[in-house]
């Protein structure tokens, strides 16, 4: 069991560099839509004028009668609302991501070393990692699209960086740090 969670460490470290790759350098721009200045700090200055706290928010409202004809009639809007704002390279978030990131990795490693003794060979081992990272992504990252009416092209970005991610740290875990146990 030590050998998961060492590889845990490794996996979140895969993951981390993967995901850097995806979301910190240029190639984000592939699933992220841009505003000019003028119009981002137009919608800026609105949304300090009209939403009262940090949180998510639909808009219009499509619980209200008004807010219903207005939905259907567009534009559309689920804004992640932060009042007090953030640095793009906030070391915080770092720290934080990467944490997340060793325990998603030893959430794979525990999985994995569970049925080590059943799945002993490698390619059997990354075909499971990546079948439940495909569905676990594919899940979560269409959601929005489908359930919200959110952006395609950035959910599908996502789908491809995330999958990357979670196949890089099971594939290191899988590979180097579950035991080989025979039945």
């Amino acid at each position: 069991m030590i050998r998961v969670l060492i590889g845990a460490i490794a996996g979140g470290l895969a993951m981390f560099i993967v995901g850097f790759l995806f979301w910190a350098t240029p190639l984000n721009r592939i699933g992220i839509s841009s505003a000019t200045e003028a119009q981002g700090a137009a919608v800026q200055l609105s949304l300090a004028q009209n939403l009262p706290a940090t949180g998510y928010y639909l808009i219009p409202n499509p619980e209200t009668p008004n807010g219903a004809v207005l939905s259907g009639r567009g534009p559309t809007a689920l804004v992640n609302f932060n009042t007090t704002g953030f640095s793009s390279a906030d070391p915080g978030a770092m720290i934080a991501g990467f944490v997340q990131e060793v325990i998603v990795s030893l959430l794979i490693g525990i999985s994995l070393f569970v049925v080590a003794g059943r799945v002993t060979d490698f390619a059997s081992r990354a075909r499971l990692v990546v079948g439940f990272s495909a569905a676990a992504v594919l899940m979560i990252t269409t959601s929005d699209p489908i359930w919200m009416h959110g952006d395609w092209r950035y959910a599908l970005y996502g789908l491809v960086a995330d999958l990357a991610m979670l196949c890089a740290a099971g594939l290191v875990i899988a590979r180097w740090f579950v035991p080989v146990r025979t039945a």
